[in-house]
């Protein structure tokens, strides 16, 4: 399953995938592009180190937020993606593409989604969220991306304890180790072998 992957950052979910992949243990997917909003992000040379094609494609250099998503569609049709995964990726991803891959693209959310999740809730903000509210368990969440933020139906769950002293920091790291480097790549592996039904 030709499988696209769209980072934002420094990539540690594509790393998980590249990872499993070298092992050989991402059942049939095979990792053929990866796309970054930002040009200059450690995702991209994690790419190039794995020998996969890496993209930037950037609203920055668009007339139009329209042209910047025709662009991002043309390029996932050109890498003949089957299985997009949103691996940090702080884009909103525009309805035409939903519909050009139905139940084909999916995100990994760092908390158990509906906790701590919809406008606002990425990165390290989901974990100040979850310290200030007092959460004993948190986790990360796989979930199909619909045109509703972090609401498409949940494929895979990990809950991970929240130490008493945790910090943000602490509490993501823990939650990135424990949970989405295993959730996310479980289940691209899953959804390539036919396991699982997005």
């Amino acid at each position: 399953m030709r499988t696209a992957v769209l980072v934002s950052g420094g990539g540690t979910n594509l790393q998980a995938l590249i990872d499993r992949e070298a092992q050989g243990t991402l059942g049939k997917a095979e990792l053929v592009g990866v796309i970054s909003n930002n040009r200059g992000v450690y995702a991209l040379e994690r790419a190039k180190k794995a020998g996969i094609p890496a993209f930037v494609i950037s609203p920055a250099d668009f007339a139009s937020r329209d042209d910047f998503h025709k662009a991002l569609i043309a390029k996932l049709e050109e890498l003949e993606a089957e299985l997009i995964v949103l691996a940090g990726c702080l884009l909103t991803i525009p309805p035409e593409m939903i519909r050009r891959w139905p139940n084909r693209i999916i995100n990994i959310h760092p908390a158990l989604i509906p906790a701590f999740s919809g406008k606002g809730c990425y990165g390290i903000h989901v974990h100040e969220k979850a310290l200030a509210r007092g959460v004993k368990v948190s986790g990360a969440t796989v979930h199909i991306v619909n045109e509703n933020l972090d609401e498409g139906p949940i494929l895979l769950q990990k809950a991970v304890e929240v130490h008493e002293n945790d910090t943000p920091e602490t509490l993501q790291r823990r939650i990135m180790e424990e949970a989405e480097w295993v959730i996310l790549p479980e289940a691209v592996k899953m959804i390539s072998e036919g396991q699982l039904q997005p």
